[in-house]
């Protein structure tokens, strides 16, 4: 039977290539000198990694951040992988501290809502939950292609890839 899987997954070569280039950015920007300015690519887990980016100001980690996603936007790096909605912290001294943590993999929340999606749309395709992706099987792969492009353009607020298409 004919299946693919739904996954968010970010391509962590890419990634840690952005976070070089926009490191070597702040490195030679007049703007950043003498200061703290940095960005960090840390794991947390294997599956989860995160983000750090350091400024001595709310301006200047504003400026951190705006190298940043255009690095990641050069390199083709989808900037809704990162969660930028979380506020900084206040380390000692003057230094500000933000961590972005970076999407990987559908939690079941997101997995009912493209599940529901696929229901309501009437395509004869089973969609399965199963760890980090959706696994989603018909009978032809017509249906699968449709699938996916129902899902691209339903679920616009997550950076969906789909792998493992099999026939």
């Amino acid at each position: 039977m004919p299946s693919f899987d739904a996954v968010i997954e970010s391509d962590l070569v890419e990634l840690r290539n952005a976070v070089d280039q926009a490191t070597k950015e702040i490195a030679t920007r007049f703007d950043f000198k003498g200061s703290c300015a940095a960005v960090e690519l840390a794991a947390a887990t294997p599956k989860q990694r995160e983000l750090t980016l350091w400024g001595d100001s709310d301006f200047q980690l504003e400026q951190v951040q705006a190298v940043l996603l255009s690095r990641l936007a050069k390199r083709g790096v989808d900037v809704r992988f990162l969660d930028l909605g979380a506020k900084p912290q206040k380390m000692g001294g003057d230094r500000l501290k933000l961590v972005v943590p970076v999407k990987n993999g559908i939690d079941a929340e997101t997995a009912k809502k493209m599940q529901a999606a696929l229901k309501a749309s009437k395509l004869k395709v089973q969609a399965a939950f199963q760890g980090d992706a959706l696994r989603v099987s018909g009978a032809k792969r017509d249906d699968l292609q449709a699938a996916i492009a129902l899902l691209r353009k339903e679920m616009t607020e997550w950076p969906l890839g789909f792998n493992n298409f099999r026939d």
